[in-house]
């Protein structure tokens, strides 16, 4: 296969604070137009994973290549062309308390894409309706806005300026199962319209499996498996099998103070 038809590929990258070793060599590859999850456990590296790509954390060492061009070390204006690509849907939706819905929808375009108001005011309606929202709560406040619907707004924001990669941090954290089955098929929805690319983190599977074309498990620090969303079953491995399952007992380290 030829590299050109990566959308974002990660190799060989490493990352450490202090004496904490967080990416101990992560190889990722995406090809264009295609969903990859990442699942693992807290504190396996799927957040620094992702704020790498973003640029927000540096590597030690490794490249990170988007439309295979270097982004590690990047300058300014390189990092914003970069940074133009994306859409994000953050763990918390992190939208603004003091702007309307659908001026948050609309704050890339405004912002960032120097969008006339009037302009990205009928787009971010289109948006709102396109996750199932009516034109109306356009004009509430996030405060106004259930948890599942400020979700489903953080989606319309991060698809607003019709980004060629899409980010999805933790996408149903605090939504009840049947919400985040909305938000899991909304997802796949949004993702296909656009042609996007699209990664996430998570460790809730069945958002991943809704999701995903494929899936890469984390475990410290490393890629231990990646393979078709349909091969996660079948993936011979203890720890995928161990954490997709949820058993307390195999081979995964705990967290929390016990070993397996």
């Amino acid at each position: 296969m030829s590299k050109d038809t990566y959308k974002i590929e990660m190799r060989d990258v490493k990352k450490s604070f202090g004496e904490k070793k967080v990416l101990d060599g992560i190889n990722i590859k995406i090809k264009k137009g295609e969903s990859l999850v990442i699942i693992g456990g807290s504190g396996s590296g799927k957040s620094v994973t992702l704020k790498s790509i973003l640029g927000l954390v540096e590597p030690d060492s490794g490249s990170i290549l988007i439309d295979n061009v270097e982004t590690v070390g990047a300058n300014q204006k390189n990092r914003e062309e970069f940074m133009a690509q994306f859409g994000m849907l953050f763990q918390g939706g992190a939208l603004f308390d003091s702007l309307k819905i659908w001026e948050n929808i609309a704050f890339g375009l405004i912002h960032s894409k120097k969008m006339d108001r009037g302009q990205a005011h009928d787009i971010a309606l289109e948006k709102l309706k396109q996750v199932g929202l009516s034109p109306q709560v356009g004009n509430y406040y996030p405060a106004e806005l259930s948890g599942g619907m400020q979700k489903r707004v953080s989606l319309a924001r991060a698809i607003a300026t019709a980004p060629e990669i899409i980010f999805f941090d933790e996408p149903t954290t605090g939504l009840d199962p049947i919400m985040a089955d909305v938000i899991n098929h909304l997802i796949v929805d949004c993702v296909k319209d656009l042609g996007a690319t699209a990664l996430s983190i998570t460790h809730d599977m069945a958002s991943a499996r809704t999701i995903a074309d494929d899936i890469a498990m984390i475990y410290e620090g490393k890629i231990i498996w990646d393979g078709p969303v349909g091969d996660l079953d079948d993936s011979g491995n203890a720890y995928v099998d161990q954490f997709i399952h949820g058993r307390a007992t195999g081979p995964i380290a705990k967290h929390a103070g016990f070993a397996a």
